[in-house]
């Protein structure tokens, strides 16, 4: 690593790190280094110590490189549904006789499968769905006899633990929750146990719960089911144009075995980084670290996503008519995170529509009432591989979608004949700084914000290089990426308009 991209990292990190006995300027680049101890154990899952001991607190972080990309087909929405098994406790939580359990939840995902080839016959056996579908109804009442509903989560919260969540992206999988530091222990047990004997209770009830979710989130929201359906329009070959929470016939379609399969493939050691920060000894978290995670056992690297997106060959248009608020949503073809133009395309984004000087903000929201909200950004759905740059607005009443199109696209021709100016830069440069320090004040938003780096980028340094990576980012750039990538034939436009009058016709 450069030098001077380690002394950004120092000044940074001493801002997030510094207490009132030791002010951030008096931090030394070699006491920045010494507040983060990292290692890999034998298996090769990584860990990051970050010692802050400004509370008794330890926040953890369990990020697993496997997200909605990585899905095989046919089982979208597996990675979400493996993110629910792993709050369902294990061998000796949230059950009263795991022995017997486990038989029963072995006959439940069996008699499920055969329902479930029997669906899809050409001519389904009606009478014989109903038996299994019944059997399987009986099964899963046995099982639930022998389920203590939320043990793994009460132990938590019995212990002082706050905050445990998880989600699920199209990148990742990252779970997280914080406890007193004379609670390290437990968590190492806790966390390894659920992670290295995974249990499938309540596999099916659970698949139930992402289904409403997809409902409730994506087929219930208008604004959820354009961006489903702009991002599959967008995609013709990559997995980003697949729905991280799963089509309805793949949640239908996910088994036990199938969860299984995906869990013996991509939860494995050399796929997992584990950050931890907060009053903690590293010394005494190597020593747990290889005490509860050292018997898993080494696997292969899982498999890569080979797959590349084409290049558009022209712009992309759908409508979707509702009764509803109508909706624009423009997206253009970029890059990865490690590309170059990452950055560029990052700070472009903020500079069309960070904050309400930014450019969209001030003519569209503020000056012309055309929109009731605007946004630009880079990134999505993901950033691990080749990514879209968006922008989204909400029209005013009376205002067409087709009016903010145009204020948009001549907004973006102004950047790409270099109306921005260096006062506009050094704003969102400045902001994205500030962000970093915001997010970095707190145990919880170092472990997550490290262990995101250390996994996705394969360097937990990257959360403060990248800020000198946008420093570096010039007028000329923004321009020039504001040229290569947001072209028409490059593009992608969908539109919710309200439907009016007779079925078919919409107000525009």
């Amino acid at each position: 690593m450069k030098l001077k991209h380690l002394l950004a990292a120092a000044v940074l990190w001493s801002l997030a790190l510094a207490s009132p006995a030791q002010p951030a300027q008096a931090q030394s680049l070699e006491e920045f280094e010494k507040n983060v101890t990292e290692f890999t154990l034998d298996n090769g899952l990584t860990f990051i110590i970050i010692e802050r001991p400004v509370a008794p607190v330890v926040s953890f972080a369990t990020y697993v490189n496997v997200g909605g990309a990585n899905e095989p087909v046919g089982h979208t929405g597996m990675a979400h549904i493996f993110e629910h098994m792993a709050f369902k406790g294990t061998r000796d939580i949230g059950t009263t006789n795991w022995k017997k359990e486990q038989q029963v939840l072995a006959e439940l995902d069996a008699t499920y499968q055969k329902w479930l080839q029997e669906s899809y016959q050409p001519v389904p056996d009606s009478a014989r769905m109903d038996t299994l579908w019944s059997h399987f109804e009986a099964l899963q009442e046995q099982a639930g006899q022998y389920v203590v509903n939320n043990e793994f989560s009460q132990i938590i919260d019995r212990n002082g633990g706050t905050g445990m969540n998880a989600s699920t992206s199209a990148d990742r999988t990252n779970y997280f929750y914080s406890l007193p530091e004379n609670r390290i222990e437990l968590w190492f047990s806790l966390e390894s146990d659920r992670f290295k004997n995974p249990v499938f209770r309540e596999f099916y009830k659970e698949k139930e719960v992402v289904r409403e979710e997809r409902r409730m989130r994506t087929e219930s929201q208008p604004f959820g089911r354009l961006l489903e359906e702009f991002l599959a329009v967008a995609y013709t070959a990559h997995p980003y144009g697949r729905p991280v929470v799963g089509w309805h016939s793949d949640i239908t379609a996910t088994t036990m075995e199938d969860a299984r399969r995906f869990y013996n493939t991509y939860y494995v050691p050399n796929n997992i980084t584990i950050a931890i920060a907060g009053d903690v000894d590293p010394g005494q978290a190597r020593t747990l670290a290889e005490t509860y995670f050292g018997d898993l056992p080494a696997a292969e690297e899982p498999p890569p996503v080979y797959t590349r997106e084409p290049e558009q060959r022209g712009e992309r248009r759908f409508t979707i008519q509702g009764q509803s608020q109508p909706f624009l949503l423009m997206g253009y073809h970029t890059v990865a995170q490690d590309h170059p133009d990452a950055k560029a395309l990052q700070l472009l984004g903020s500079v069309l529509s960070g904050g309400r000087t930014s450019r969209l903000y001030k003519r569209m929201v503020d000056e012309e009432k055309q929109a009731l909200a605007v946004q630009a950004l880079n990134g999505y759905p993901g950033e691990k591989y080749e990514s879209m740059f968006l922008t989204f607005a909400v029209p005013n009443q009376g205002v067409g979608v087709d009016t903010l199109e145009a204020t948009i696209l001549e907004e973006i021709e102004k950047v790409k004949e270099g109306a921005l100016t260096q006062e506009e830069l050094d704003r969102v440069r400045t902001n994205a700084r500030a962000g970093l320090i915001r997010s970095l004040d707190s145990n919880s938003g170092l472990a997550q914000a490290l262990a995101s780096a250390e996994s996705q980028q394969g360097d937990w340094r990257k959360v403060f290089t990248d800020l000198e990576e946008l420093r570096e980012v010039t007028l000329a750039d923004l321009q020039r990426v504001a040229r290569k990538y947001l072209t028409k034939e490059n593009r992608t436009v969908g539109t919710i308009v309200t439907q009016t009058g007779e079925p078919g016709d919409a107000d525009e």
